[in-house]
């Protein structure tokens, strides 16, 4: 027997009458959502653990979604399970038909099922895999899974049995029901729904039956009778290695994804070294950082003082779109400039114990031992590889607003130094139309 309990707010007491009875009658339980009860977990551990009698019979079941607070306790006592997508089109669709039986293939007589059931397999497949492109592939990661598919075969299956065979397969509602329904009900980005739509209306289609049909070369619609047949078809004749342009990406989102693979992979290696100072007699980590503290602290631009930037800005003009952007632009510089400087000091006053080390201050001596950016700091600026590549650009972006501000406006602006390079770009289009006398309508929109 199994008992099942969500956790989450307020849902404590009934949790413990579960635990309690199950310990005496040996019953399996099943905690859901145990993320959403986080303080909780550390009383179940401690109920199991200091528990005196123990039904051997008994079972606790958990699931969760990955989290960073979870009780590591918990997770040391225990065995781990994980339920991934597959990767690859290969691994897909073998899990796909692994999960078909016999009865199911042949569960309708028509002869459009079978290629139609290989194709949703396929759009499955797709739609999960383009996940690892990152934006590249959804603009929102979407969590497709086995019971979307599921539901679209039951549609197909339906929609089969009820057909008029003079009339055939009404693709126009076979394939609303898949992308605005059973796969498009998940997707929220406009952009994202296009593309549903677009496999859908390329993918869905009479030409699907015909024998020189492919989703792209080398992956084409088998006709087997049996399910081991397409088990065999799909182990042995689809590709081990996918290339991008299977899901109708360019070639090159196959460097980008490499790319952050081994970024991941890297920073988990780094983050799992030991942090203790080594025995070697040189410097330690604390006296490192330390040291880089202050060297950064000599280096950190001198704050903008407000009541000289307002001078400025008034002598320009304080109320064209170029001096409006700018302030806005010394504003968010100088935010970062404060955080740094704050995060630096403290950080020293913690190495040397005048100061309590906090979460915060734990990370950026962490992040800066590996040259990395501190999350205090990603948070209010941009994005960069090491910490001495975003070191630099700090001090770049400081130089061209203070030039900007208390010299003359350059010739030439380095966009990319800009927080919003778009705004840059909206008020020197407005800067123009003023200038010129020109309506809005006579300038080209710039995107």
């Amino acid at each position: 027997v199994v008992s099942t309990q969500s956790t989450g707010q307020g849902q404590e007491v009934p949790s413990r009458r579960i635990l309690a009875q199950s310990f005496q009658d040996g019953c399996w339980v099943l905690l859901q959502n145990c993320h959403l009860g986080l303080t909780f977990m550390d009383e179940v551990l401690e109920t199991i653990l200091t528990a005196e009698t123990i039904n051997p019979n008994f079972r606790l079941w958990m699931t969760t979604e990955p989290h960073a607070k979870f009780p590591i306790n918990f997770l040391q006592h225990s065995i781990k399970f994980t339920n991934e997508p597959p990767q690859g089109i290969k691994a897909g669709l073998s899990r796909t038909y692994n999960n078909i039986t016999q009865e199911q293939l042949d569960i309708s007589s028509t002869t459009q099922w079978k290629p139609m059931l290989y194709n949703l397999a396929f759009l499955h497949t797709t739609v999960q895999e383009r996940r690892k492109f990152g934006p590249l592939g959804w603009n929102i990661p979407y969590e497709f899974n086995q019971s979307d598919l599921n539901a679209s075969l039951q549609c197909v299956q339906t929609h089969l049995d009820d057909m008029d065979p003079k009339r055939g397969v009404s693709w126009v509602c076979i394939r609303y029901m898949i992308a605005e329904v059973q796969y498009g009900g998940r997707v929220t980005d406009d952009f994202d729904k296009i593309l549903l739509n677009t496999y859908c209306r390329t993918w869905m289609g009479e030409n699907i039956f015909a024998n020189n049909f492919c989703f792209y070369k080398g992956y084409k619609i088998p006709n087997f009778a049996k399910v081991d047949e397409y088990l065999n078809y799909i182990n042995d004749e689809l590709p081990e290695i996918d290339t991008p342009e299977a899901f109708g990406l360019h070639p090159n989102a196959d460097i980008t994804y490499q790319t952050n693979t081994a970024n991941t992979v890297l920073d988990k290696i780094i983050n799992i070294q030991p942090k203790d100072a080594g025995a070697g007699g040189g410097e330690t980590r604390e006296e490192l950082v330390y040291r880089l503290s202050a060297e950064m602290l000599e280096k950190v631009p001198e704050n903008f003082i407000i009541f000289e930037v307002r001078a400025r800005l008034m002598k320009y003009g304080i109320f064209q779109p170029m001096n409006i952007f700018l302030r806005q632009e010394i504003d968010r510089i100088q935010r970062v400039i404060t955080i740094v400087k704050q995060t630096l000091k403290d950080l020293q006053l913690a190495i040397d114990g005048t100061i309590i080390m906090s979460d915060a201050l734990k990370d950026a001596l962490d992040n800066i031992f590996d040259a990395r950016v501190p999350r205090t700091w990603s948070k209010v600026s941009w994005d960069s590889s090491t910490l001495g590549f975003w070191f630099t650009e700090l001090l770049e972006r400081d130089l061209q607003f203070k030039t900007w501000i208390f010299e003359a406006r350059p010739n030439v602006f380095w966009i990319t130094g800009f927080f919003n390079p778009q705004g840059f770009l909206t008020a020197m289009r407005q800067e123009i139309t003023r200038a010129h006398k020109l309506g809005a309508r006579c300038c080209s929109t710039l995107q």
